[in-house]
């Protein structure tokens, strides 16, 4: 096999290589005689049928076939020859394909960036404690029951907590903007799921009361069109209705899988749950401290290649969130690569940069710390050892655990080297943070 390489252009490559034509021909030989003795022609006994008949029938296919596996083959034995890592899959241009020839072609392709790591020690981070209380208990307690909470039309103004049916208009400069129109929405007073100034225009108003009020979208709203814009609404109330809370009774605990113990049974279930989140949310917290410092420390040139496959999964991902679409949906132009480009390339640099991390420091993911992650995925499960035997017996699931592993070994190794700042916060502090201003 003949291989020569050039740099194009940056990261990208192009090989051209060259196989003998004995090598192809040998294979398409070998392939057809396979194929001659179960080939079943009429006129003929089975593994009789003369090779020139078989070569007319099934040698272009079979020509076709070999070629590209050939190609797949030594494309690869060229990159690994020539020590390049194919970032992607190349671009393939046929230069001789004729039957009796060598088989000559150029692929093109990006490879891996080479990753220069900086001086870690200088990063900061803030390592945030929290404690359960009671308090928080019993107010968790009260979420899951408004969660589960009914309404009962009443005949009297509302107030934070009911829930109101309202028909709505919104205007801006007298014009009525997108979205800002709906017919029989019901809304809870005090969620907070409405723009500032709009559920507490509500509050004291009764059915078949009607109402403009003046509001102003916030400045990072999604709208460009309505960023920091006043508007108004004209409301209508439908109905009020009073929201009932169902009792800490049997019934409720069966709702999240709790047949016996009572309320200290549900408490220490909800503590439980809520210990998971904190860990999981602290954890979170100062891994992203990290990948954002490693983001701000390190300039690395990104394979396009890369940043294609991650955008492909973030609009697949948003895809799945959507569930079942519509016949005729077009992913591509109704989900554009803008869209995800931005923090396709963030989780490519960072990718690169902790591999990078990985290979330097010779960090291998530990596996006490693998079964724990996956003993604890399990726990939330009603068979619990089933689920760790299915993460054992399949090698994806696992890889996938590795990896999160992986990544907590390197904030920890990074965490070795920087400087932390230790802080003590409340469970609200850290599970529901104040946006900043």
């Amino acid at each position: 096999m003949q291989v020569s390489i050039e740099t194009t252009s940056g990261l990208e490559r192009r090989l051209t290589i060259g196989v003998p034509a004995d090598t192809v021909e040998g294979e398409i030989e070998k392939r057809l005689k396979d194929a001659a003795k179960n080939i079943r022609i009429n006129g003929f006994r089975k593994g009789k049928v003369p090779m020139k008949i078989v070569k007319q029938r099934y040698g272009a296919g079979v020509r076709q076939e070999v070629v590209g596996e050939v190609i797949s083959r030594s494309f690869y034995e060229a990159a690994q020859k020539e020590d390049v890592k194919p970032a992607g899959q190349p671009s393939i241009q046929p230069k001789e394909m004729g039957e009796g020839k060598d088989l000559e072609f150029v692929a093109t392709f990006e490879v891996y960036p080479e990753v220069a790591l900086g001086d870690i020690s200088g990063f900061k981070v803030t390592r945030e404690s929290a404690e359960i209380t009671d308090e928080d208990i019993d107010n968790m307690i009260e979420t899951l029951r408004k969660h589960q909470a009914t309404y009962e039309v009443v005949d009297r103004a509302s107030a934070d907590g009911d829930q109101v049916n309202i028909d709505f208009t919104g205007t801006k400069d007298g014009e009525e903007f997108e979205g800002g129109k709906a017919e029989g929405h019901n809304l809870v007073l005090g969620s907070n799921s409405m723009i500032p100034g709009f559920e507490d225009g509500i509050v004291g108003m009764k059915a078949g009361d009607e109402k403009t009020i003046k509001v102003t979208f916030p400045e990072d709203y999604q709208s460009e069109d309505l960023k920091g814009a006043e508007v108004e609404f004209a409301i209508k109330v439908n109905s009020v209705a009073e929201q009932t809370l169902p009792e800490l009774k049997k019934a409720f605990f069966q709702n999240f899988g709790l047949e016996k113990g009572g309320i200290k049974a549900f408490q220490k279930e909800v503590k439980a749950n809520m210990q998971r989140e904190l860990k999981n949310a602290l954890k979170a917290k100062v891994k992203s401290q990290v990948m954002d410092q490693l983001i701000e420390s390190h300039e690395v040139e990104l394979p396009k290649a890369l940043v294609g496959n991650e955008i492909d999964v973030l609009r697949n991902q948003m895809m799945q969130r959507f569930g079942q679409q519509p016949k005729g949906f077009d992913a591509k132009s109704m989900l554009p690569d803008s869209m995800f480009e931005e923090e396709a390339k963030r989780r490519v640099a960072l990718g690169l940069i902790v591999g990078e991390v990985v290979k330097s420091a010779n960090i291998k993911p530990d596996a006490k710390a693998v079964r724990s992650m996956v003993e604890e995925i399990a726990s939330t499960y009603e068979e619990p050892q089933e689920v760790i035997d299915y993460y054992y017996s399949q090698r994806q699931m696992l890889a996938g655990v590795e990896s999160a592993v992986l990544e907590d070994q390197v904030v920890e190794h990074i965490l070795e080297q920087a400087e932390v700042t230790e802080t003590t916060s409340t469970y609200d502090e850290i599970m529901q943070p104040k946006a900043e201003k």
